[in-house]
């Protein structure tokens, strides 16, 4: 059967609107996605117990927080992000207690942590000889999260959960951050 001309040209109209759409669709969709996707990071103090209890994953990875912020810590500082993909997520809390307290706490994680360091951040940790991957200061007060070199980044443990070849490709972490002369702790995790 012959097709008319005005038929191949519905048709090639009709495929060419229809390709059209799909990727008009597709780019939308993306977008919507990313959009929606972002990395969202939870601030909210209030929401502490609810994040540590409920929402992270492995309770055994934040065990060492506190199981409520305690009453006589100021300035507190709090942020999680539940991650885009799986892993990619932390959670940080960070507050001010009396000296006398923080001095106690640096002398009992300083005795337990598997590795110690002073200021920076994971991607320094990391490349130091023998170095595992820590944490970001994401409660910090500027925006270069890392950490002063006021602060002794302790690790409580750490995970590597890499393919073969692929060391610390994926994996996870937990410690604590201590800064005497500011008299404040950050407990920290971190997966990726």
């Amino acid at each position: 059967m012959l097709q008319s001309p005005l038929v191949k040209i519905a048709t090639l109209v009709f495929c060419t609107l229809g390709s059209i759409s799909i990727v008009m669709s597709s780019f939308l969709f993306k977008k919507t996605l990313g959009n929606s996707g972002q990395m969202q990071i939870i601030t909210d103090t209030s929401r502490y117990e609810e994040i540590r209890n409920q929402l992270w994953s492995n309770h055994d990875e934040v065990t060492h927080f506190p199981a409520q912020i305690p009453p006589d810590a100021q300035r507190v500082h709090l942020a999680y992000s539940p991650g885009l993909n799986q892993g990619d997520s932390f959670f940080q809390v960070r507050f001010k207690q009396p000296f006398s307290k923080i001095r106690q706490l640096l002398s009992y994680y300083g005795k337990i942590s598997q590795h110690q360091y002073r200021g920076g951040d994971t991607n320094d940790h990391l490349n130091q000889p023998n170095g595992v991957p820590t944490t970001f200061f994401y409660t910090g007060d500027t925006a270069t999260e890392s950490f002063p070199p006021t602060y002794e980044i302790m690790v409580l443990n750490v995970q590597d959960q890499g393919a073969s070849g692929f060391k610390w490709n994926h994996g996870d972490s937990y410690g604590v951050a201590i800064n005497t002369s500011d008299s404040e702790i950050v407990y920290w995790v971190e997966k990726w």
